[in-house]
């Protein structure tokens, strides 16, 4: 091959390198630009497909906990000042046709209101080793990862630990058995929380049967299992906040009646729009952040 062939090779191969930093670095600033952009009022009772559609900037960072391929967080960085960190542990029954990946727009919206997420994937049900008590492990392993990502210079002074339905179940479970946590948050925020597993594996809607899967039987099978998993038992984190939607279709209001924590009731709120970023809801939520950090 003549020099001329490989000095032409060459420049080819620094073209398209920089062509596709360039198509990287366009994509990010276009998924941001979307995400400043797209979430704009909506109304309330938004579905779960409205959430799927939402644009979000991808995780600035993957970093997993564990051996197993569900067991990994991801982390934005705020995109301004540093208001405070939030560990996130997402919904969806406990069951692993939910992932992490319908909140990445909820944690893209708090990553632009100045907070640093640490958001949390696990087993569940369905996964091997997932269900009561494994998926509560995986979601204590994964809070006490974040004593380990200092590097990135997040506030652990001005800790949130949320959760959003079954993944705001583990949140309050989590807060309630500190003994187990490496760090402590200063405000525990459930938000449409599951809080009695007991009753909530009682109902007949698709989410409370899966409960029944998730514990591995009914409360009357199960007994010592369940008790492990009520968090009333353990004495709640007295920074517990509840918020509660009045027309909340999977998670009834009767489920924020937990002793010990505070609750606040949003009439027009339905299940998800506490991740939606253009629902009064998700401004509740920034306002209880800035009141308590």
């Amino acid at each position: 091959m003549t020099r001329t062939k490989i000095t032409f090779r060459c420049y080819i191969i620094i073209f398209i390198w920089f062509c596709q930093l360039n198509i990287i670095t366009l994509e990010k600033f276009s998924s941001l630009q979307a995400a400043e952009t797209a979430y704009l009022s909506s109304n309330p009772n938004v579905s779960y497909e409205e959430i799927l559609e939402l644009p979000y900037r991808i995780s600035d960072h993957r970093i997993s906990y564990g051996e197993e391929s569900p067991q990994f967080g991801r982390l934005w960085l705020p995109e301004s000042k540093n208001n405070g960190t939030i560990i996130f542990i997402h919904g969806g029954c406990w069951i692993n046709e939910y992932g992490i990946d319908h909140t990445q727009a909820f944690s893209t919206a708090l990553a632009l209101a100045g907070y640093a997420v640490w958001s949390l994937e696990y087993r569940r049900t369905g996964d091997p080793g997932g269900g009561w008590p494994g998926t509560f492990k995986d979601v204590i392993s994964g809070i006490n990862k974040l004593s380990d990502l200092g590097r990135f210079g997040l506030d652990m002074e001005r800790l949130v630990l949320m959760g959003h339905s079954a993944g705001g179940h583990l949140a309050v479970l989590a807060g309630a058995r500190s003994e187990f946590l490496e760090v402590k948050p200063a405000l525990v925020l459930g938000l449409a929380a599951i809080t009695d597993v007991v009753t909530y594996a009682k109902g007949k809607n698709s989410c409370q049967e899966a409960a029944v899967e998730f514990m591995g039987g009914t409360p009357e099978e199960r007994p010592e299992a369940f008790e492990e998993v009520q968090p009333v038992n353990f004495g709640v984190n007295s920074d517990t906040v509840l918020l509660s939607g009045a027309i909340d279709q999977i998670v009834p209001p009767s489920q924020a009646e937990l002793s010990g924590a505070k609750v606040i009731r949003h009439e027009n709120a339905g299940h998800f729009d506490w991740i939606h970023p253009g629902t009064d809801a998700f401004q509740v939520i920034l306002s209880i952040l800035a009141r308590e950090l």
